[in-house]
């Protein structure tokens, strides 16, 4: 009896072991080679001679490091190796890119996925409309020829085939690693425009559907949907020709989504659907399709207003709505997660905000998401993103951090979008200076900075007063009072959001800190008027863990941090201030800054020095990606 115990016991953990395998065989059948396909509403993998259904965690990688805008796609074969290595550790599955990357990236995944045989990488190819013309012609149609272009240079990158001349925004060179074993799956296009999608269909009225060999689109699909499916089947005709068929997508996102959305306060945001119910892959190619979506809790707003709390969460409730529209398909949620940090620009509903999250509580919200995507049926969760990004740019900002290329050369962390990463990226090849309230690396100074903030070491209590723009008197004042307690203050004339918006229009002569998280709304089924949303900022955190504290210490040593944007500045690599005004923002340059009337300067800057840490989630994400790949 024990000895059949032992060995069913044995056979259990067989059992469980090879059902949590991820290391796949592509498989011949009839004529092509598959690493994976979709199989109803599942994506299966290859593997032991058959196909596994398998739920897909992974996290998307952007295409650049701090100082270098996307299109330069700058990262390094250690920057690669580093990533990748550090994706291993935290369980992740799939890796997915947006556009076809430097040679280096596939010789690093391969090299990456030799080492790790039993835990292979997977990724999903992202491949970029050119969608300057897209938006410009508001028609894809218009964009067909140079797409196209770009899908077949994608299809002979993974297959180690190509080599790509220098175009500016366009990675260049010779690509001779063959990747494509490892490529789970192609995932064209972007978050189509809505009024892009409304022209294109407006002007292309009555286009047939598109009844290819490989994928087609059905008798009621709109011309944009057929367009769709007109450059998946190239894809996939591609893709034949070098015997080879594997799961495809496109990309989407909530915006243009196929359900209704009657509370939905903004026209364009329930303005149009691209339905991937529309679009078929044929028997003759059996690496399938499937839906996938960009999916925030936070925006839009429907997702607030259609679904008030309760339980499930209200993200939950849309994710079951959408998989039953989905219903016999295949669906992946392809972007998720929520910022870490001071900024925000959204309220989402369970505190789920687009931004203003300790790093622990962005992680356990992100575990949590990818929990319920799971357990909603869909086949796979792919978080935003591995690392934070400086060039990233965020609707209540953008129009104050001027200039639009100099952004990858500071760290606006009060831009939720810069920091969405796992890994954390800080200016400085080392902090300068540690926030914990000692002064050892001040080494007498008072004032400091870097890519991010304006130090300084001060007393309790006092007022500390902040002149960086010339004349007027000073732009913000720093009130620390006793029992770690400190307030921040500016002229209400300063204030931005007035000059920006045309709202919030306040006359008190000194005035919090804040940012517009929404600006007026009218619900269109109640006529409900919904006022503007704010996060202040004028209460300085102390202490602790949290990346969003500002000070630290306590006495004779107290140690502050400001964000570059708080002080004014609108790029402080050039010393450009904004300043606000009746008609709108201008900017200008400066020489210095003043602090309690002591003059401070630095050198403008061209470079950045950068290093990257692990955010203080990792281990609630690690344990969320191990369970969620079992």
């Amino acid at each position: 009896m024990k000895l059949l115990l032992v060995v069913a016991t044995f056979l259990a953990l067989a059992s469980s072991a090879e059902a949590a395998s991820y290391a796949g065989r592509p498989i011949r059948q009839d004529g092509v080679t598959l690493p994976a396909r979709v199989s109803g509403e599942d994506v299966q993998l290859a593997i032991g001679g058959s196909f596994a259904t398998r739920f897909w965690p992974g996290v998307n990688l952007g295409a650049t490091v701090p100082g270098h805008a996307p299109g330069e796609l700058a990262p390094s074969r250690k920057d690669y190796d580093r990533w990748l290595e550090g994706m291993q550790d935290l369980g992740v599955r799939v890796v997915r890119v947006y556009t076809i990357l430097r040679p280096r990236f596939y010789e690093a995944l391969a090299a990456h996925n030799r080492r790790h045989p039993k835990t292979p990488l997977y990724f999903i190819q992202g491949v970029w409309i050119p969608e300057e013309d897209f938006l410009a012609t508001r028609n894809a149609y218009a964009t067909t020829g140079e797409f196209d272009r770009e899908i077949a240079d994608a299809v002979a990158v993974v297959h180690g085939d190509a080599t790509l001349r220098p175009r500016r925004g366009h990675a260049s060179g010779r690509y001779r690693t063959d990747v494509s074993r490892w490529l789970l799956a192609w995932s064209p296009g972007v978050e189509w425009d809505p009024d892009a999608v409304v022209n294109t269909d407006q002007v292309n009225a009555g286009a047939p559907p598109h009844l290819g060999r490989f994928i087609q689109s059905t008798p009621n699909a709109t011309p944009m949907e057929s367009w769709i499916a007109a450059r998946l089947d190239h894809l996939a005709t591609l893709e034949a020709r070098r015997g080879w068929s594997r799961p495809i997508t496109f990309t989407n996102w909530l915006t243009v989504d196929p359900l209704s959305h009657p509370m939905e306060p903004l026209a364009l945001e329930d303005a149009v659907s691209v339905d991937a119910m529309h679009v078929q892959a044929t028997p003759s190619w059996p690496g399938g399709f499937f839906a996938s979506y960009h999916a925030y809790p936070y925006y839009p707003d429907f997702l607030r207003l259609e679904y008030p709390g309760g339980q499930p969460s209200p993200y939950a409730a849309y994710l079951r709505q959408l998989r039953q529209h989905h219903q016999g398909q295949a669906l992946m949620v392809t972007e998720f997660g929520v910022p870490t940090g001071l900024g925000a620009a959204h309220r989402g509903p369970l505190g789920r905000d687009q931004g203003d999250h300790d790093e622990r509580e962005a992680a356990r919200i992100d575990a949590a998401m990818m929990r319920e995507i799971e357990q909603e049926g869909y086949s796979g969760a792919v978080l935003f993103e591995w690392t934070d990004e400086w060039f990233k740019r965020t609707w209540n900002t953008q129009d104050v951090a001027r200039p639009v290329e100099r952004r990858p050369l500071w760290h606006n962390v009060l831009t939720n979008e810069t920091q969405f990463g796992v890994i954390a990226v800080d200016p400085g090849r080392r902090p300068v200076v540690e926030l914990d309230g000692r002064v050892r690396e001040w080494r007498g100074a008072r004032i400091k900075h870097d890519a991010a903030y304006l130090y300084l070491r001060a007393r309790t209590p006092s007022t500390i007063e902040i002149d960086t723009r010339p004349g007027g008197g000073p732009d913000l004042r720093v009130i620390l009072g006793p029992g770690r307690r400190a307030r921040l203050q500016q002229p209400s004339a300063l204030d931005p959001i007035p000059s920006v918006f045309r709202v919030g229009l306040r006359l008190d002569e000194w005035v919090s800190p804040r940012l517009i998280l929404s600006l007026p709304l009218t619900e269109p089924t109640t006529g409900r008027e919904l006022a503007p949303e704010y996060l202040d900022l004028g209460t300085v955190r102390w202490g602790g863990s949290d990346v969003r504290r500002l000070a630290a210490g306590s006495g004779s040593d107290v140690e502050l941090r400001i964000p570059w944007l708080l002080l004014g500045f609108a790029d402080p690599s050039s010393r450009t201030v904004f300043v606000p005004g009746a008609t709108g923002v201008t900017f200008r340059r400066v020489a210095s800054i003043r602090v309690d009337g002591r003059r401070y300067s630095w050198k403008t800057w061209n470079r950045v020095q950068w290093h990257e840490r692990r955010k203080q989630g990792w281990p609630i994400l690690e344990q969320a990606f191990e369970r969620a790949a079992r």
